[in-house]
């Protein structure tokens, strides 16, 4: 269960690099009252994790190709472990932005001193969003600036699902074809949803055969 403080917050780490997962568990087990429960590359089933070693919160360090992480993170995305990720460029809103669409509770440079992450980590444990004030842009992105069917720029497993969608699948279906939770095809589907700028699950069907990204 989430606290109100970092006191007893169990941590999973998540890095490609053995040595980023490394490197974070030795800044992170600097800050008094988290635990580091266990370390790990994002390509893995995270669901045995869950139950073996149930965090409070994941900590993801996306590396300097964060596109590569977006949808591992995507198929992560679970509601009893929100995600803290970390990002290189500081610069990159647009990387942000595809983060936070990913299902990050929050978003943060990779230089972050320690114990600024461990203030983060409860803050997301807690319900919030905690993004960094030089981020702040990727957020008024979401807000503002909703892609449509001309612009959409679909992950993979976005477009996997949007074909599914096309066929009239529900849900559960999908999840069973692609090998994932119904919570997670729930999440791609809002994604798609948002980023066509549609309001049906028909109507982005239908901006995205005229974008020409499907053909019936």
């Amino acid at each position: 269960m989430p606290k109100s403080t970092i006191d007893g917050l169990r941590v999973l780490i998540v890095a490609d690099s053995p040595l980023a997962r490394g490197g974070l568990a030795a800044l992170l087990d600097g800050v008094d009252g988290l635990k580091i429960v266990a370390q790990t590359a994002p390509d893995v089933d995270f669901q045995p994790l869950y139950n073996v070693y149930r965090p409070h919160v994941i900590v993801w360090d996306t590396g300097y190709d964060p596109a590569r992480a977006v949808e591992a993170l995507s198929d992560a995305r679970d509601e009893r472990a929100p995600i803290l990720a970390l990002l290189a460029d500081i610069q990159a809103l647009d990387k942000a932005r595809a983060l936070l669409m990913a299902g990050a509770r929050g978003v943060l440079p990779q230089d972050t001193p320690a114990r600024s992450i461990g203030s983060a980590i409860a803050a997301v444990s807690n319900g919030m969003v905690v993004i960094h004030p030089a981020l702040l842009g990727a957020v008024l992105l979401l807000v503002n600036d909703p892609q449509t069917d001309e612009t959409a720029d679909l992950t993979p497993r976005e477009s996997e699902v949007l074909r599914l969608i096309a066929e009239g699948l529900p849900n559960k279906t999908i999840a069973l074809k692609l090998g994932i939770s119904e919570h997670t095809v729930k999440f791609h589907v809002n994604a798609i949803l948002t980023k066509f700028g549609a309001q049906s699950r028909t109507e982005a069907v239908v901006r995205a055969t005229r974008a020409g990204l499907l053909t019936l």
